[in-house]
């Protein structure tokens, strides 16, 4: 098969906060032992978290399945003032692996609150990110999830409107929701710096440079891993005849592959890079050649480990 091809992007898969934050759980598994608790999803993808429940570690949705005096991580998507102060009031030993690039945006909203604006938070309802950024300033944050609803917002002063965003989404899609905001309060004020994470951009950037000549990209991510579902519509936008997600080569369908003579494939920021393998794999099994990667840049970033579980690391030493 001569004219197929397999071309990965890259970088692709794991960014520095899933990481940090992926550690942070194992790291916390060896130093306490099991079980240890973490609320939420610890990141967003299926392997990830089923691998650590087989070492010992126990997802939970609320701190009040958490037995008193228990060793909680707060997952990387952070968590609200009103999380923290429970799990004070319950004694529980809590370990913060949310992703530091979350945590700058906490602290802009506790900036801007402080300053009396009105946020216009850009993000997706229920996401984990959405719920803890708003939680720092519940009555200064208007959740924005379309550009539409830009239309609605009602202000008491137009002159005193911030926007900030939940970090995994798209940015030409933000692109276009802050214009329509900047067209209804044209005093808008910008955050210090941009809110969408570098891993997030560097993976739009890396999908849309093989997605033009792809008759198929399979994104690999879990449904709910919010930058994997945006790498589906960049790859769409950017050129491609079709793009999936699947969450591991058993979920490909052969039938995607009739006519697909090119194929990308790239992954979430939460995603182990075995899976990827496993797709490359299957692609060969298919009579693919091997891939060729296609990278857009280099990314050397890294967050060390919370200070808490570096602490209780060290006095083991």
């Amino acid at each position: 098969m001569p004219n197929k091809r397999v071309v990965v992007a890259a970088p692709r898969g794991y960014c520095a906060g899933v990481d940090r934050a992926v550690v942070t759980v194992e790291k916390a598994l060896q130093t306490y032992g099991p079980p240890v608790y973490v609320r939420k999803q610890i990141v967003h993808n299926r392997h990830v978290v089923e691998d650590l429940e087989a070492r010992g570690a126990i997802f939970v949705d609320e701190l009040s399945e958490v037995p008193t005096g228990s060793t909680v991580v707060f997952s990387a998507h952070g968590v609200s003032p009103a999380v923290r102060d429970e799990a004070a009031a319950r004694g529980l030993k809590t370990i913060d692996a949310t992703c530091p690039l979350v945590t700058k945006v906490h602290r802009e909203v506790q900036r801007f609150a402080d300053q009396g604006l009105q946020i216009m938070l850009i993000g997706h309802a229920g996401h984990e990110e959405v719920e803890g950024t708003t939680g720092e300033a519940p009555a200064n944050i208007t959740l924005i999830e379309h550009p539409d609803d830009v239309d609605a917002v009602d202000v008491a002063d137009p002159s005193k409107v911030a926007w900030l965003t939940q970090t995994t989404l798209s940015v030409d899609e933000t692109s276009e929701t802050v214009s329509r905001m900047r067209g209804r309060f044209p005093d808008l004020i910008d955050p210090p710096s941009d809110d969408i994470c570098y891993a997030t951009q560097n993976r739009q950037q890396a999908v849309k440079q093989i997605a033009a000549g792809s008759d198929l990209v399979i994104v690999v991510g879990s449904r709910n891993s919010s930058n994997s579902m945006r790498l589906v519509e960049v790859a769409l936008a950017a050129g491609a005849k079709a793009a999936h997600r699947v969450d591991n080569a058993r979920e490909i369908d052969p039938t995607w592959l009739i006519d697909a003579n090119t194929v990308g494939v790239t992954s979430g920021a939460s995603v182990p890079e075995v899976l990827v393998d496993g797709v490359l794999d299957f692609l060969q099994e298919q009579g693919y050649p091997p891939a060729v990667e296609e990278r857009l840049t280099e990314e050397n970033l890294t967050f060390a480990l919370p200070m808490e579980l570096r602490k209780d690391l060290r006095s083991l030493t």
